[in-house]
């Protein structure tokens, strides 16, 4: 079966070009010049791109489907997320096994893989978080690599359920610079912000602004320059997560200008969300809630994160979904209301899955701040190339896979929940008009969505096994 979409502009991380592309099953085995070629007559599907961009599927590289957090669990099963992703223009995911205290990083990885095999809209791969850095964790780590599975999450964060001391943090790098795996980190002074809570509380500051001003800058940044030194020391890979705080991008931005092994993803709560958001009144400002927290927009975060985005200081824009309702969920309960009355037991996390591609094209090329390329680059390639996966996934290539996005940048869309997909009961960007609107989205060659139609099935997606990251000096 081979389809041909004719007529398009393809656009990679590198590339504008007016091309057509011929898919045969899987695969792009073909790009070339409109009338250079004599496939129309032999391919199953023509579609027409005219007036469209032909992009890479998106690709995000973090993402929490049926997290267990804060006494309920992310509203979105590996079926309804990775379905909402692909409404939303990603053909690839990410998501994170977890090790629990009392069970090994293996009980972890298997556990999430039943959760996902056979569910999945799309392809997707795991990180594995370890809960407990052990003498068996470490050897664990050795035998996931063989499973494809070669990123590894450590939090600097929430003392007494996933929080790593320096010296467990540091064993499980030295281990990262022998097996050639990537550290992952979640960094925060958790010890300090505990403190900072504790003491919030007994003032009787239980609004949920109050997450964020417990959650201060230099604890993000203090916390990242602590990673940043025990990973140059041990010699391993690392890559700082959802981060928010320009403090703390500096200090990437420090260790790459010296030549380290150091990267960065940010989030598009980050780039879009503030206090103003966190102060709405009646709770609402609940929905907003997540670590590390959304900034003061006054202190000038957002806009340099896309400077940061800009000069390739961050490299990534990824999710961190882990969604939960702000009224009860038909099948868990009372989700984001669990905190009235104190924001710590606010369950952190918040819906984006399905917002990221349409929200980061709008703040790049709606409002100017990156090119079409680097659209393309911090949502599909730097995030398959970063986490071995590229050039199978992040870019459109003979012999890559045909994940393949096809964008109308001329159409508008209104980020609503009653547009979404996710399991969820409120869009964070309620509202807001976005420049361009996703046409047609292909996952291996199948067409999931088009003209507003969902045409894939449950389990269509892979499993992935990945390779080492593609950017190591």
């Amino acid at each position: 079966m081979t389809i041909l979409i004719k007529n398009g502009t393809v656009v990679t991380a590198t590339e504008f070009m007016a091309a057509d592309v011929l898919i045969d099953g899987e695969k792009v085995v073909g790009i070339a010049a409109a009338n250079a070629h004599p496939w129309e007559e032999g391919a199953g599907t023509v579609i027409d791109a005219t007036d469209r961009y032909v992009m890479p599927g998106g690709v995000d590289v973090h993402t929490h489907m049926e997290l267990p957090f804060g006494g309920t669990s992310a509203s979105d099963t590996f079926e309804s997320g990775t379905r909402a992703a692909a409404w939303g223009g990603t053909t690839t995911l990410i998501d994170f096994a977890v090790q629990v205290h009392g069970e090994t990083v293996m009980d972890g990885y298997e556990t999430w893989m039943e959760r996902a095999a056979g569910n999945c809209a799309i392809d997707y791969g795991f990180h594995m978080i370890v809960g407990e850095v052990t003498d068996q964790a470490l050897k664990e780590m050795d035998i996931l690599m063989d499973e494809g599975v070669t990123s590894f999450k450590l939090f600097m964060a929430y003392p007494g359920v996933l929080y790593s001391d320096d010296g467990q943090i540091f064993r499980a790098m030295q281990k990262a610079a022998e097996n050639g795996s990537t550290i992952m980190m979640h960094a925060e002074n958790g010890i300090v912000i505990d403190v900072l809570r504790e003491q919030a509380l007994a003032r009787g500051q239980t609004d949920p602004i109050h997450h964020s001003i417990t959650r201060p800058p230099v604890t993000e940044a203090e916390a990242t320059h602590r990673a940043i030194a025990y990973a140059e020391l041990a010699g391993a890979p690392l890559y700082v997560v959802h981060m928010s705080a320009k403090e703390a991008v500096e200090e990437v931005a420090s260790a790459r200008g010296r030549g380290a092994n150091v990267f960065g993803e940010t989030c598009p709560q980050y780039l879009f969300l503030g206090w103003r958001n966190l102060r709405e009144p009646n709770f609402e400002g609940a929905k907003y809630v997540c670590s590390t927290p959304v900034r003061n927009e006054e202190e000038g975060h957002q806009e340099a994160l896309w400077k940061y985005l800009a000069t390739n200081d961050l490299q990534i824009v990824s999710t961190d979904h882990c969604p939960f309702c702000m009224n009860d969920h038909p099948l868990l309960g009372t989700q984001k209301r669990l905190g009235l009355g104190d924001f710590t037991a606010i369950p952190n996390g918040l819906p984006g899955v399905e917002d990221r591609m349409r929200m980061i094209y709008h703040g790049a090329i709606g409002e100017g701040r990156l090119s079409l390329n680097r659209f393309v680059e911090v949502t599909a390639t730097a995030p398959a190339k970063m986490f071995g996966l590229y050039p199978q996934k992040g870019t459109i290539a003979i012999g890559s896979d045909a994940d393949i996005l096809i964008w109308d940048p001329n159409a508008t869309h209104t980020m609503s929940v009653e547009h979404n997909h996710m399991d969820v009961d409120y869009c964070c960007y309620e509202g807001t008009e976005v420049q361009g609107q996703i046409d047609k989205v292909l996952s291996r060659g199948r067409v999931l969505i088009s003209d507003g139609e969902y045409h894939g099935s449950k389990g269509d997606g892979k499993y992935l096994k990945r390779g080492l990251c593609q950017y190591l000096i």
